[in-house]
C-alpha cells in the first residue's frame, strides 16, 4: 500500500474507532502530510528509520519547536504501530525513533486584576445592547467563569446551558461529557445574551441553529472568531502578541488554586483525564508567590 493511502486509512481509524478529537486527528494529518513530503513514492515497507530521523532532522532545520518535534515523533510511531497491526508492514522502523523532549514551558496568565478590568469593559460594551457585544461579553465570562476550551464553549446547544443552576454541559475530548459551573457575573452575562443578542443574531439565519452562541450570521459560531476576539482583548493585559482563549483556561485554572481549590476538584472542572496535567498550574501559582514574594518583601 502506498503511505498516502495508509494515512488515510489511519486517519479514518483514530476518527472512527479511537474517536479522538477532530483537532487531534487534524494534527496527525498534519503531520503524515509533512513526513509523506520526506517518504516521497517510497513503498510503506521500504520506510526506515534512517529515513524517519531523516525528516526530524529537516524539521529542526527549518526551526520547528521541541513540542512539535516531539508530536511528530509520536504521530509517526503511532501510525506504524498502526500499519504492523493492520499487517501492512512486517516491521515497525519507528520503534527506536526519538525526539527532544518537550521543554516545559509555564502557560499564559492574566491576573485577577487585569481579568476584572478586561471583563468590566466588556460588561460596558454589552450595555450599549448591540448584539454581538452582548455575545462577547456572554463568551468571555464562560471561558473565564467555567475554564472551559474553545472547542467546547463553540459546540454548546441551546439546551446545554442551564441558568437557574449555573451549569453548562460540554463535549469534551474523548468525547467525555461533563457539567460544569459558573458563577454569577457570567450567569448575567449570558442572561443578557439570551434575551437581546441571540435572537437579534437568529434573525440574521435563514433556518434556525440549536447552537448557543451564534456568528454574525446567525450560525454557529466558529473557534477563528473567539480567537480573534480573546486575542483582541486579552493581548493588552498579559504582555503577549499571540494568546487565544486557552489562556483563559489556564487563568480560570490558575485563579483557582490561588483561591485555596482542590487539585482535584480543579481537574474535574477542566476534564484533564490526568493530574499531572492540572499539575502545572501549581507550578504558576508558585511561581506568582514567588514573584509577589521578592516586590514585596523588604527581606527579599
Amino acid at each position: 500500500m502506498e503511505f498516502a493511502a495508509a494515512a488515510q486509512a489511519f486517519a479514518e481509524h483514530l476518527e472512527k474507532v479511537r474517536r479522538l478529537s477532530p483537532a487531534t486527528v487534524r494534527a496527525y494529518r498534519s503531520d503524515l502530510r509533512d513526513l509523506a513530503g520526506t517518504v516521497s513514492d517510497l513503498p510503506l515497507e521500504d520506510i526506515g528509520l534512517e529515513t524517519l530521523r531523516d525528516w526530524l532532522w529537516q524539521a529542526t532545520q527549518r526551526g520547528d519547536t521541541r513540542s512539535t518535534l516531539a508530536r511528530r515523533a509520536a504521530a509517526a510511531r503511532s501510525f506504524f504501530s498502526w500499519a504492523q497491526e493492520q499487517g501492512l508492514i512486517t516491521h515497525d522502523p519507528s520503534l527506536r525513533l526519538v525526539a527532544p523532549k518537550r521543554g516545559r514551558t509555564l502557560p499564559v496568565v492574566a491576573s485577577q486584576d487585569a481579568m476584572t478590568t478586561l471583563l468590566e469593559s466588556q460588561r460596558h460594551a454589552a450595555a450599549s445592547g448591540e448584539p454581538a457585544a452582548l455575545r462577547d461579553h456572554a463568551m468571555l465570562e464562560l471561558l473565564y467563569g467555567a475554564g472551559i476550551r474553545v472547542s467546547e464553549l463553540c459546540g454548546l446547544d441551546i439546551d446545554d446551558v442551564d441558568l437557574d443552576r449555573g451549569t453548562a454541559r460540554v463535549l469534551g475530548k474523548g468525547s467525555k461529557e461533563r457539567v460544569v459551573p459558573f458563577g454569577a457575573p457570567a450567569r448575567d452575562a449570558i442572561g443578557g445574551y439570551l434575551t437581546r443578542g441571540r435572537p437579534a443574531l437568529a434573525a440574521r439565519a435563514a433556518r434556525p441553529a440549536p447552537a448557543f452562541f451564534l456568528g454574525n450570521r446567525g450560525g454557529r459560531i466558529g473557534p477563528r472568531a473567539v480567537y480573534t476576539l480573546v486575542a483582541e482583548v486579552l493581548a493588552p493585559f498579559v504582555g503577549a502578541e499571540t494568546v487565544g482563549p486557552h489562556a483563559l483556561r489556564h487563568t480560570a485554572a490558575t485563579h483557582l488554586l490561588d483561591g485555596g481549590a482542590d487539585l482535584r476538584a480543579v481537574q474535574e472542572i477542566l476534564g484533564h483525564a490526568s493530574l499531572g496535567t492540572t499539575q502545572i498550574y501549581t507550578h504558576v501559582s508558585a511561581e506568582r508567590l514567588t514573584a509577589t514574594y521578592r516586590l514585596a518583601h523588604p527581606r527579599a
